[in-house]
């Protein structure tokens, strides 16, 4: 059991990276959708260079990352199936859904970026960003308290999260509109 741990780290570590590829590759889409809209030779310049970044990232980084993730995670439970017996662990579980489903579903945006169609603005982009945050709350607080009643404190922060983010982009939003360059 002695090798539990580096199985462990092992997930923890890609689950990271899984996240940081999350976290900017929709930041890349919004680029990408901004470029979209500039003239020539502008847009074909910077649109080439956002897709190859984000086919990087999403290719090279992010996929695998979910990968080998998701494969220390079944190992995890393999060598301890006792945890799923646990009620915090069922409600993680759903989490980890709700996190392959916007993995899909972002999957499902960069390819569309990638065959520059253009079917969603920048500003919905900016808040699927945060998608991901929302899930990475709901898990953590799920995996440090085990609780699947006190996980219901990390949802409220979570919600609280939400709002505050809702009210810094409005403000974003208006600070671009008065300065185009912010």
């Amino acid at each position: 059991m002695e090798y539990y741990n580096y199985i462990k780290a092992l997930h923890l570590i890609f689950i990271v990276t899984w996240f940081a590829g999350l976290f900017y590759i929709p930041r890349l889409f919004v680029y990408q959708i901004e470029a979209f809209h500039k003239s020539s030779p502008e847009k074909e310049i910077l649109g080439k260079q956002l897709k190859l970044m984000a086919k990087r990232l999403w290719n090279i980084i992010t996929w695998p990352s979910a990968i080998l993730a998701t494969f220390f995670a079944i190992w995890l439970l393999l060598i301890r199936p006792i945890l799923l017996e646990q009620p915090w662990m069922h409600v993680k579980l759903f989490f980890v859904i709700l996190l392959i489903a916007y993995h899909l579903k972002t999957h499902h945006y960069y390819k569309q970026l990638q065959r520059d169609e253009v079917r969603k603005t920048s500003n919905f982009m900016r808040l699927w960003n945060e998608g991901a945050t929302f899930i990475l709350f709901a898990v953590v607080f799920l995996v440090i308290l085990k609780s699947a009643i006190n996980w219901v404190f990390g949802v409220v922060g979570i919600f609280v999260l939400g709002i505050l983010l809702m009210l810094g982009f409005k403000l974003y939003k208006n600070i671009r509109r008065k300065n185009p360059d912010a």
